[in-house]
Protein backbone atom coordinates (compact mmCIF):
# COMPACT_ATOMS: atom_id res chain seq x y z
CA UNK A 1 0.00 0.00 0.00
CA UNK A 2 1.27 3.50 -0.80
CA UNK A 3 0.77 6.41 1.57
CA UNK A 4 -0.65 9.72 0.42
CA UNK A 5 2.72 11.40 0.90
CA UNK A 6 4.64 8.73 -1.02
CA UNK A 7 2.08 8.67 -3.81
CA UNK A 8 2.29 12.42 -4.30
CA UNK A 9 6.08 12.16 -4.31
CA UNK A 10 5.82 9.34 -6.85
CA UNK A 11 3.62 11.36 -9.22
CA UNK A 12 5.67 14.52 -8.74
CA UNK A 13 8.92 12.69 -9.46
CA UNK A 14 7.44 11.05 -12.53
CA UNK A 15 6.02 14.34 -13.76
CA UNK A 16 9.32 16.12 -13.25
CA UNK A 17 11.39 13.42 -14.88
CA UNK A 18 9.06 12.74 -17.75
CA UNK A 19 7.55 16.14 -18.35
CA UNK A 20 3.90 15.61 -17.58
CA UNK A 21 3.19 17.88 -14.64
CA UNK A 22 -0.49 17.84 -15.55
CA UNK A 23 -0.73 14.32 -14.11
CA UNK A 24 -0.19 15.50 -10.58
CA UNK A 25 -3.63 14.78 -9.14
CA UNK A 26 -5.60 16.27 -6.31
CA UNK A 27 -6.22 14.07 -3.31
CA UNK A 28 -9.54 13.67 -1.59
CA UNK A 29 -11.14 11.37 0.94
CA UNK A 30 -14.54 10.00 0.07
CA UNK A 31 -17.13 10.82 2.66
CA UNK A 32 -20.53 9.29 3.11
CA UNK A 33 -23.23 11.34 1.48
CA UNK A 34 -26.85 11.01 0.44
CA UNK A 35 -26.18 11.86 -3.20
CA UNK A 36 -24.24 9.48 -5.38
CA UNK A 37 -20.56 10.47 -5.40
CA UNK A 38 -19.27 11.58 -8.81
CA UNK A 39 -17.09 8.46 -9.15
CA UNK A 40 -20.03 6.06 -8.72
CA UNK A 41 -20.86 4.02 -11.80
CA UNK A 42 -23.60 1.50 -12.49
CA UNK A 43 -22.21 -1.94 -11.84
CA UNK A 44 -22.11 -4.88 -14.19
CA UNK A 45 -23.51 -8.32 -13.37
CA UNK A 46 -26.57 -7.79 -11.25
CA UNK A 47 -30.30 -8.31 -11.60
CA UNK A 48 -33.09 -6.24 -10.06
CA UNK A 49 -35.24 -7.91 -7.46
CA UNK A 50 -38.59 -6.33 -6.85
CA UNK A 51 -40.63 -4.34 -4.40
CA UNK A 52 -42.06 -7.24 -2.45
CA UNK A 53 -40.36 -8.74 0.60
CA UNK A 54 -37.87 -11.37 -0.56
CA UNK A 55 -37.33 -14.84 0.81
CA UNK A 56 -33.61 -15.47 1.39
CA UNK A 57 -33.94 -19.16 0.70
CA UNK A 58 -35.00 -18.42 -2.88
CA UNK A 59 -31.46 -17.28 -3.57
CA UNK A 60 -29.35 -19.33 -1.15
CA UNK A 61 -29.00 -23.06 -1.51
CA UNK A 62 -28.16 -23.42 2.17
CA UNK A 63 -29.61 -21.56 5.16
CA UNK A 64 -26.34 -21.75 7.12
CA UNK A 65 -25.95 -18.50 9.10
CA UNK A 66 -22.29 -18.16 8.06
CA UNK A 67 -23.29 -18.02 4.40
CA UNK A 68 -26.14 -15.53 4.70
CA UNK A 69 -24.72 -12.89 7.00
CA UNK A 70 -24.36 -10.53 4.04
CA UNK A 71 -28.12 -10.58 3.52
CA UNK A 72 -30.03 -7.56 4.79
CA UNK A 73 -33.22 -9.07 6.13
CA UNK A 74 -36.00 -8.36 5.44
CA UNK A 75 -35.46 -7.54 1.76
CA UNK A 76 -38.04 -4.84 1.27
CA UNK A 77 -38.17 -2.31 -1.49
CA UNK A 78 -35.98 -2.14 -4.59
CA UNK A 79 -33.54 -4.90 -3.70
CA UNK A 80 -31.01 -6.20 -6.24
CA UNK A 81 -29.05 -9.42 -6.56
CA UNK A 82 -25.35 -9.10 -7.39
CA UNK A 83 -24.05 -11.78 -9.73
CA UNK A 84 -20.39 -10.86 -9.83
CA UNK A 85 -19.12 -13.39 -7.30
CA UNK A 86 -20.37 -16.66 -5.75
CA UNK A 87 -21.76 -14.89 -2.69
CA UNK A 88 -24.65 -13.56 -4.76
CA UNK A 89 -25.49 -10.80 -2.32
CA UNK A 90 -29.14 -9.77 -2.17
CA UNK A 91 -28.94 -6.06 -1.36
CA UNK A 92 -31.68 -3.80 -0.02
CA UNK A 93 -32.15 -0.16 -0.96
CA UNK A 94 -29.27 1.94 0.38
CA UNK A 95 -27.21 -1.06 1.48
CA UNK A 96 -24.00 -2.63 0.18
CA UNK A 97 -22.91 -6.16 -0.53
CA UNK A 98 -20.41 -8.18 1.44
CA UNK A 99 -17.52 -6.48 -0.43
CA UNK A 100 -18.53 -3.06 1.03
CA UNK A 101 -18.25 -1.27 -2.32
CA UNK A 102 -21.32 -2.21 -4.40
CA UNK A 103 -24.42 -0.30 -3.33
CA UNK A 104 -28.11 -0.41 -4.23
CA UNK A 105 -29.46 3.01 -5.12
CA UNK A 106 -33.04 3.11 -6.34
CA UNK A 107 -33.02 -0.48 -7.53
CA UNK A 108 -29.72 -0.10 -9.41
CA UNK A 109 -26.39 -1.47 -8.26
CA UNK A 110 -23.47 0.96 -8.27
CA UNK A 111 -19.76 0.50 -7.77
CA UNK A 112 -18.55 3.14 -5.31
CA UNK A 113 -14.84 2.82 -6.11
CA UNK A 114 -14.66 3.55 -9.84
CA UNK A 115 -11.66 5.81 -10.54
CA UNK A 116 -10.85 5.96 -6.83
CA UNK A 117 -7.82 3.79 -6.05
CA UNK A 118 -6.51 3.84 -2.50
CA UNK A 119 -3.11 2.35 -3.37
CA UNK A 120 -0.90 3.00 -6.39
CA UNK A 121 2.74 2.05 -6.81
CA UNK A 122 5.26 0.92 -9.42
CA UNK A 123 6.41 -2.59 -8.40
CA UNK A 124 8.74 -5.25 -9.75
CA UNK A 125 6.54 -7.92 -11.29
CA UNK A 126 8.30 -10.51 -9.11
CA UNK A 127 6.58 -8.93 -6.10
CA UNK A 128 3.15 -10.14 -7.27
CA UNK A 129 4.71 -12.78 -7.65
CA UNK A 130 4.86 -13.61 -11.35
CA UNK A 131 7.95 -15.66 -12.22
CA UNK A 132 7.05 -16.75 -15.76
CA UNK A 133 5.59 -13.47 -17.01
CA UNK A 134 7.87 -10.64 -18.16
CA UNK A 135 10.51 -11.18 -15.45
CA UNK A 136 12.58 -8.17 -14.49
CA UNK A 137 9.94 -5.64 -15.59
CA UNK A 138 7.87 -3.14 -13.63
CA UNK A 139 4.13 -3.18 -13.11
CA UNK A 140 2.07 -0.12 -12.23
CA UNK A 141 0.05 -1.59 -9.36
CA UNK A 142 -3.24 -0.35 -7.96
CA UNK A 143 -6.15 -1.25 -5.72
CA UNK A 144 -9.36 0.17 -4.34
CA UNK A 145 -10.87 -0.45 -0.92
CA UNK A 146 -12.88 -3.60 -0.30
CA UNK A 147 -12.79 -7.38 -0.75
CA UNK A 148 -15.32 -10.19 -1.10
CA UNK A 149 -13.33 -12.48 1.23
CA UNK A 150 -12.29 -11.81 4.81
CA UNK A 151 -9.11 -13.78 5.35
CA UNK A 152 -8.03 -13.73 8.98
CA UNK A 153 -4.40 -13.27 7.95
CA UNK A 154 -4.84 -10.56 5.30
CA UNK A 155 -1.70 -8.42 5.06
CA UNK A 156 -3.63 -5.52 3.52
CA UNK A 157 -6.59 -5.65 5.89
CA UNK A 158 -6.50 -1.89 6.53
CA UNK A 159 -7.72 -1.30 2.95
CA UNK A 160 -9.36 -4.63 2.05
CA UNK A 161 -11.64 -4.92 5.07
CA UNK A 162 -13.06 -1.39 5.05
CA UNK A 163 -15.36 0.63 2.78
CA UNK A 164 -13.90 3.39 0.59
CA UNK A 165 -15.08 6.04 3.03
CA UNK A 166 -12.36 4.82 5.42
CA UNK A 167 -9.42 4.93 3.01
CA UNK A 168 -7.45 7.77 1.45
CA UNK A 169 -8.30 7.74 -2.23
CA UNK A 170 -7.01 9.33 -5.42
CA UNK A 171 -8.98 10.55 -8.41
CA UNK A 172 -7.44 8.65 -11.30
CA UNK A 173 -9.51 7.79 -14.35
CA UNK A 174 -8.70 4.72 -16.46
CA UNK A 175 -7.16 7.05 -19.06
CA UNK A 176 -4.87 8.60 -16.45
CA UNK A 177 -3.78 5.21 -15.11
CA UNK A 178 -2.75 4.12 -18.61
CA UNK A 179 -1.00 7.44 -19.19
CA UNK A 180 1.02 7.08 -15.98
CA UNK A 181 2.02 3.53 -16.95
CA UNK A 182 3.15 4.78 -20.35
CA UNK A 183 5.20 7.62 -18.96
CA UNK A 184 6.87 5.43 -16.35
CA UNK A 185 7.69 2.76 -18.90
CA UNK A 186 5.76 0.11 -16.96
CA UNK A 187 5.40 -3.06 -19.01
CA UNK A 188 2.13 -3.93 -17.31
CA UNK A 189 -0.65 -2.68 -15.05
CA UNK A 190 -1.35 -4.90 -12.05
CA UNK A 191 -4.67 -5.07 -10.23
CA UNK A 192 -3.57 -6.18 -6.81
CA UNK A 193 -3.27 -5.49 -3.03
CA UNK A 194 -7.01 -6.04 -2.35
CA UNK A 195 -9.39 -8.09 -4.55
CA UNK A 196 -9.71 -6.82 -8.13
CA UNK A 197 -13.02 -8.62 -8.61
CA UNK A 198 -14.76 -5.98 -6.51
CA UNK A 199 -13.52 -3.12 -8.73
CA UNK A 200 -14.32 -5.10 -11.87
CA UNK A 201 -15.66 -2.16 -13.91
CA UNK A 202 -12.62 0.03 -13.22
CA UNK A 203 -10.24 -2.83 -13.98
CA UNK A 204 -12.04 -3.70 -17.22
CA UNK A 205 -11.98 -0.15 -18.55
CA UNK A 206 -8.27 0.21 -17.75
CA UNK A 207 -7.46 -3.10 -19.45
CA UNK A 208 -9.36 -2.17 -22.62
CA UNK A 209 -7.43 1.09 -22.87
CA UNK A 210 -4.05 -0.44 -22.04
CA UNK A 211 -3.97 -3.19 -24.65
CA UNK A 212 -3.86 -0.91 -27.74
CA UNK A 213 -0.95 0.91 -26.08
CA UNK A 214 1.04 -2.34 -25.80
CA UNK A 215 0.72 -2.42 -22.01
CA UNK A 216 -0.17 -5.82 -20.53
CA UNK A 217 -2.66 -6.17 -17.69
CA UNK A 218 -2.30 -8.68 -14.87
CA UNK A 219 -4.68 -9.68 -12.11
CA UNK A 220 -3.72 -10.81 -8.61
CA UNK A 221 -6.86 -12.40 -7.24
CA UNK A 222 -8.27 -14.95 -4.83
CA UNK A 223 -10.36 -16.22 -7.73
CA UNK A 224 -13.72 -15.81 -6.01
CA UNK A 225 -15.64 -14.74 -9.09
CA UNK A 226 -18.49 -16.15 -11.17
CA UNK A 227 -17.76 -17.83 -14.52
CA UNK A 228 -19.41 -15.28 -16.84
CA UNK A 229 -17.55 -12.16 -15.61
CA UNK A 230 -14.35 -14.23 -15.39
CA UNK A 231 -14.56 -15.34 -19.02
CA UNK A 232 -15.15 -11.76 -20.13
CA UNK A 233 -12.18 -10.62 -18.06
CA UNK A 234 -9.96 -13.29 -19.61
CA UNK A 235 -10.55 -11.71 -23.03
CA UNK A 236 -8.92 -8.43 -22.00
CA UNK A 237 -6.15 -9.32 -19.52
CA UNK A 238 -2.88 -11.15 -20.06
CA UNK A 239 -2.10 -13.00 -16.85
CA UNK A 240 -3.83 -13.99 -13.62
CA UNK A 241 -2.23 -15.11 -10.38
CA UNK A 242 -4.52 -16.94 -7.99
CA UNK A 243 -3.91 -16.66 -4.26
CA UNK A 244 -5.12 -20.13 -3.41
CA UNK A 245 -5.99 -20.35 0.28
CA UNK A 246 -5.96 -24.05 1.11
CA UNK A 247 -7.14 -27.36 -0.28
CA UNK A 248 -9.90 -27.61 2.30
CA UNK A 249 -13.52 -26.52 2.36
CA UNK A 250 -13.26 -25.98 6.11
CA UNK A 251 -10.27 -23.66 5.70
CA UNK A 252 -12.09 -21.54 3.13
CA UNK A 253 -15.19 -21.26 5.32
CA UNK A 254 -13.57 -20.63 8.70
CA UNK A 255 -10.48 -18.63 7.74
CA UNK A 256 -11.51 -16.86 4.53
CA UNK A 257 -15.34 -16.76 4.71
CA UNK A 258 -15.70 -18.28 1.27
CA UNK A 259 -15.91 -21.70 -0.37
CA UNK A 260 -13.42 -23.87 -2.21
CA UNK A 261 -15.24 -25.11 -5.31
CA UNK A 262 -15.65 -21.72 -7.08
CA UNK A 263 -11.89 -21.10 -6.84
CA UNK A 264 -11.06 -24.47 -8.36
CA UNK A 265 -13.51 -23.69 -11.16
CA UNK A 266 -11.89 -20.28 -11.67
CA UNK A 267 -8.49 -21.84 -12.27
CA UNK A 268 -9.92 -24.30 -14.78
CA UNK A 269 -11.59 -21.47 -16.71
CA UNK A 270 -8.38 -19.40 -16.81
CA UNK A 271 -6.56 -22.34 -18.39
CA UNK A 272 -9.43 -22.97 -20.81
CA UNK A 273 -9.31 -19.33 -21.91
CA UNK A 274 -5.56 -19.52 -22.55
CA UNK A 275 -4.57 -16.81 -20.07
CA UNK A 276 -1.21 -17.19 -18.33
CA UNK A 277 -1.81 -18.60 -14.85
CA UNK A 278 0.35 -18.82 -11.74
CA UNK A 279 -0.73 -20.08 -8.31
CA UNK A 280 0.41 -19.02 -4.85
CA UNK A 281 -0.45 -21.01 -1.74
CA UNK A 282 0.30 -19.15 1.50
CA UNK A 283 1.17 -21.97 3.90
CA UNK A 284 -0.25 -21.19 7.35
CA UNK A 285 1.06 -23.26 10.29
CA UNK A 286 -1.53 -25.64 11.80
CA UNK A 287 -4.27 -24.52 9.39
CA UNK A 288 -3.41 -25.54 5.82
CA UNK A 289 0.10 -26.97 6.11
CA UNK A 290 -0.67 -30.69 6.31
CA UNK A 291 0.94 -33.04 3.82
CA UNK A 292 -2.54 -34.25 2.91
CA UNK A 293 -3.73 -30.78 1.88
CA UNK A 294 -0.56 -29.92 -0.01
CA UNK A 295 -0.43 -33.22 -1.86
CA UNK A 296 -4.13 -32.96 -2.68
CA UNK A 297 -3.62 -29.49 -4.16
CA UNK A 298 -0.58 -30.52 -6.22
CA UNK A 299 -2.32 -33.60 -7.55
CA UNK A 300 -5.37 -31.53 -8.46
CA UNK A 301 -3.20 -28.98 -10.29
CA UNK A 302 -1.47 -31.62 -12.41
CA UNK A 303 -4.71 -33.45 -13.22
CA UNK A 304 -6.81 -30.36 -14.00
CA UNK A 305 -4.39 -27.62 -15.08
CA UNK A 306 -1.29 -29.47 -16.20
CA UNK A 307 2.26 -29.77 -14.86
CA UNK A 308 3.53 -26.47 -16.32
CA UNK A 309 1.60 -24.05 -14.07
CA UNK A 310 4.12 -22.22 -11.84
CA UNK A 311 3.17 -22.97 -8.23
CA UNK A 312 4.52 -20.94 -5.31
CA UNK A 313 4.44 -22.01 -1.67
CA UNK A 314 4.82 -18.80 0.35
CA UNK A 315 5.85 -18.20 3.90
CA UNK A 316 3.19 -16.90 6.29
CA UNK A 317 4.02 -14.14 8.74
CA UNK A 318 1.64 -13.23 11.59
CA UNK A 319 -0.89 -10.67 10.36
CA UNK A 320 -4.28 -9.19 11.23
CA UNK A 321 -6.24 -11.73 13.31
CA UNK A 322 -3.70 -14.58 13.24
CA UNK A 323 -0.90 -12.89 15.15
CA UNK A 324 -0.81 -15.79 17.62
CA UNK A 325 0.61 -18.14 14.98
CA UNK A 326 4.35 -18.40 14.23
CA UNK A 327 5.89 -17.78 10.80
CA UNK A 328 5.91 -20.81 8.56
CA UNK A 329 9.05 -22.92 9.09
CA UNK A 330 11.17 -22.90 5.94
CA UNK A 331 11.32 -26.69 6.21
CA UNK A 332 7.53 -26.82 5.72
CA UNK A 333 7.82 -24.85 2.49
CA UNK A 334 10.63 -27.12 1.31
CA UNK A 335 8.43 -30.12 2.07
CA UNK A 336 5.60 -28.55 0.04
CA UNK A 337 7.90 -27.99 -2.92
CA UNK A 338 9.21 -31.55 -2.71
CA UNK A 339 5.64 -32.88 -2.74
CA UNK A 340 4.85 -30.70 -5.75
CA UNK A 341 7.80 -32.13 -7.67
CA UNK A 342 6.82 -35.67 -6.68
CA UNK A 343 3.33 -35.06 -8.05
CA UNK A 344 4.72 -33.82 -11.36
CA UNK A 345 4.71 -30.00 -11.09
CA UNK A 346 7.67 -28.76 -13.16
CA UNK A 347 8.00 -25.27 -11.71
CA UNK A 348 7.54 -25.21 -7.93
CA UNK A 349 8.84 -22.34 -5.80
CA UNK A 350 9.53 -21.43 -2.19
CA UNK A 351 8.30 -17.87 -1.65
CA UNK A 352 8.82 -15.12 0.94
CA UNK A 353 12.27 -16.53 1.72
CA UNK A 354 14.70 -14.19 -0.11
CA UNK A 355 17.81 -15.91 -1.39
CA UNK A 356 16.40 -19.43 -1.13
CA UNK A 357 17.60 -21.74 -3.91
CA UNK A 358 14.04 -22.71 -4.79
CA UNK A 359 13.18 -19.08 -5.44
CA UNK A 360 15.00 -19.52 -8.75
CA UNK A 361 13.73 -21.07 -11.98
CA UNK A 362 15.39 -24.25 -13.17
CA UNK A 363 15.18 -25.96 -16.54
CA UNK A 364 13.15 -29.16 -16.11
CA UNK A 365 15.35 -30.94 -18.66
CA UNK A 366 18.98 -30.06 -17.79
CA UNK A 367 18.38 -28.82 -14.24
CA UNK A 368 20.39 -25.62 -14.62
CA UNK A 369 19.27 -22.29 -13.15
CA UNK A 370 17.82 -20.22 -15.98
CA UNK A 371 16.46 -17.32 -13.88
CA UNK A 372 18.22 -16.42 -10.63
CA UNK A 373 16.55 -14.03 -8.21
CA UNK A 374 17.48 -12.11 -5.10
CA UNK A 375 14.38 -10.78 -3.47
CA UNK A 376 12.37 -9.05 -6.20
CA UNK A 377 15.39 -8.64 -8.48
CA UNK A 378 16.43 -10.84 -11.38
CA UNK A 379 20.21 -11.22 -11.19
CA UNK A 380 20.75 -13.84 -13.92
CA UNK A 381 18.67 -14.62 -17.00
CA UNK A 382 19.46 -17.54 -19.28
CA UNK A 383 16.54 -17.72 -21.69
CA UNK A 384 16.68 -17.07 -25.41
CA UNK A 385 13.42 -16.95 -27.31
CA UNK A 386 11.64 -18.61 -24.41
CA UNK A 387 14.08 -21.53 -24.41
CA UNK A 388 16.77 -22.67 -21.98
CA UNK A 389 20.07 -21.14 -23.03
CA UNK A 390 21.89 -24.36 -22.12
CA UNK A 391 19.82 -27.18 -23.64
CA UNK A 392 17.14 -25.51 -25.77
CA UNK A 393 14.17 -26.74 -23.73
CA UNK A 394 11.04 -24.59 -24.22
CA UNK A 395 10.01 -22.95 -20.94
CA UNK A 396 6.29 -22.09 -20.63
CA UNK A 397 5.64 -18.43 -19.94
CA UNK A 398 5.52 -14.94 -21.40
CA UNK A 399 9.07 -13.70 -21.74
CA UNK A 400 10.68 -10.34 -22.39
Amino acid sequence: MVSRRNFLKFIAAAAGALGFASLSRRFRSVIAQTELPPNAKEALYYVPGGKETADCLRCHTSPEPSRTLYCHIPHKGNYVKCQLCPKGCLISEGRRGDCRVRENRGGKLYTMVYGNPCAVHNDPIEKKPFYHFLPGTMALSLATAGCNLHCLYCQNWSISQVPPEQTENYELSPEEIVMVAEKLGSSSIAFTYTEPTIFYEYMSDIARLARPKGIRCIVISAGYINPEPLRQLCKIVDAIKIDFKGFSEEFYRKVCFGTLKPVLNTMKIIREEGVHLEIVNLVVPTLNDSEEQIRGLCRWIVENLGPDVPTHFSRFFPQYKLTHLPPTPVSTLEMAREIAVEEGIKFAYVGNVPGHKWDNTYCPRCGKAIITRMGFNVVEYHLKGGKCEYCGESIPGVWV
